[in-house]
């Protein structure tokens, strides 16, 4: 690569930092280092000739993608020809077929690496304010998304079988690690959402990655299983869950803790058909774990010393597990990845890393802004963090040094101004106020129906000229 050209990726990759505040002299400025972004793509693009939409490039204008109202290719392209011309080059054409095709050419571990050491290294440097006790707090939970109905994504993704051929759509499941303290995610998997091993514990069950011994893990009862508890335990990590509901609590056994607060012995249940023999040899005969009931919960935990965490503090703990909720509820609904637009299982996965990705750079931007007033990420609006990022997007990527520096005051201190209202006790009815349209639902496929109504119309029309 020829001294232009090097100049050229480096000044690509400053604006890219510079988007999401990296660069930035604060405390959390740096997690995204230039010399690291640049190894990357280089690795991850090795013999890649020299385009228009390079890959850090394509990069830069996927993530604006996932980050834009419209989320069109279209608009993309768009967004890349504006950025061409504020920079005095030559604009090139509208036609979003060479950018579609780059994002096929895009390595999907580039945008795997990023999001993950984005969420990794915003973990390690965040502030012991920021943890429970000095200790790493992660949620897990899973959720689903529908994607355009072609044959590829139906054969990786089957829609449910309760929905006729042609009616439905293909579905994937998403299993997620998110820090309660700083709300990235750390870790994910994706698969199908019907069939072997298309169940939450099923791609928990290898999800190493994100987990570390010392930490605390904090999960709805469907993970409350003897064999995910013991994995977890085998991890050094400890669990705060809900019982689940089919097994039967029995107080007046155990070692008596207090009122409905006692350590029982959790035996080994018999060995279920998806797991094999040594794996089943390998799991403890009994575990001992905390039960106790408190607001209404039954909560079962790792944390048997009563005399530190009393059960308060875990019904207090438990009660931050709903913040993987609106924490999906941004991704999905924020950030709309709820109905994925990619028509190939390939471009799926891409496209969800891309979404994540997104995610945890703004989630970096709102670090910045909560260590720079002293409060706690989860006190700032997603919403209005992205919306700030949206406002601010021109003047970080195409200003000059200075005009960069004080935007990225500007925009951490505006994002430290949406504050989240506190709402202790907060509940809402699961119900609609607006009334939609009440349009009939498709009971047949959408070819066969055009045809139906076209014969309709060829009908109508013979009859007037009659």
């Amino acid at each position: 690569m020829d001294t232009t050209k090097v100049r050229r990726f480096g000044e690509q990759v400053k604006r890219f930092r510079a988007r999401f505040a990296q660069g930035w002299a604060g405390a959390l400025g740096s997690l995204l280092g230039q010399a690291e972004l640049e190894h990357w793509i280089a690795r991850h693009s090795a013999g890649c000739r020299h385009r228009i939409y390079s890959p850090l490039i394509t990069l830069g204008l996927f993530v604006d993608q996932v980050m834009s109202p419209d989320q069109s290719c279209q608009d993309a392209v768009a967004r890349g020809v504006s950025a061409r011309v504020s920079q005095g080059e030559k604009p090139c054409g509208l036609n979003n077929g060479p950018y579609c095709k780059a994002r096929q050419r895009l390595a999907p571990a580039l945008l795997k690496e990023l999001c993950d050491a984005m969420g990794r290294r915003l973990v390690k440097a965040q502030p012991l304010s920021w943890r429970w006790r000095g200790r790493e707090v992660k949620l897990i939970d899973g959720t689903t998304m529908s994607m355009p109905d072609t044959a590829a994504n139906q054969q990786a993704y089957p829609q449910v079988s309760q929905q006729k051929v042609g009616l439905g759509f293909p579905i994937v499941r998403m299993v997620g690690i998110i820090s309660l303290g700083c709300g990235a995610i750390l870790e994910w998997v994706v698969g199908p959402c019907e069939g072997k091993k298309g169940g939450e514990t099923s791609m928990l069950w290898n999800m190493e990655a994100g987990l570390g011994s010392g930490d605390i893990v904090l999960a709805d009862r469907y993970y409350a299983g003897y064999f995910m508890l013991a994995r977890l335990l085998s991890q050094g990590v400890d669990v705060v869950t809900r019982q689940h509901q089919l097994r039967h609590t029995r107080f007046q056994h155990g070692e008596h803790l207090g009122k409905c607060d006692h350590v029982a012995l959790w035996s080994r249940p018999p060995r279920p058909a998806w797991m094999d023999k040594v794996a089943y040899a390998a799991m403890p005969e009994t575990l001992r774990l905390r039960e106790c009931r408190v607001g209404g919960w039954i909560l079962v935990s790792s944390l048997c010393d009563a005399s530190t965490v009393s059960k308060q503090d875990l019904h207090e703990l438990y009660g931050w597990r709903w913040h993987i909720e609106p924490d999906f509820r941004a991704i999905k609904t924020v950030m709309q990845m709820d109905i994925l637009r990619c028509k190939a299982p390939a471009m799926i996965e891409k496209e969800i890393a891309a979404h994540l990705l997104a995610y945890n750079l703004v989630r970096s931007v709102m670090a910045q802004a909560a260590a720079l007033t002293a409060l706690l990420p989860r006190q700032l609006s997603f919403k209005g963090a992205l919306q700030q990022l949206r406002a601010f997007e021109r003047s970080l990527r195409h200003g000059t040094c200075v005009l960069i520096d004080h935007a990225h005051d500007c925009l951490l201190i505006g994002i430290a101004q949406l504050r989240l209202p506190h709402r202790p006790g907060r509940v809402e009815p699961r119900a609609l106020k607006r009334r939609g349209k009440s349009l009939p639902l498709l009971t047949q496929p959408r070819t066969q129906e055009r045809a139906r109504l076209q014969v309709l119309r060829q009908q109508h029309i013979a009859t007037q000229n009659a």
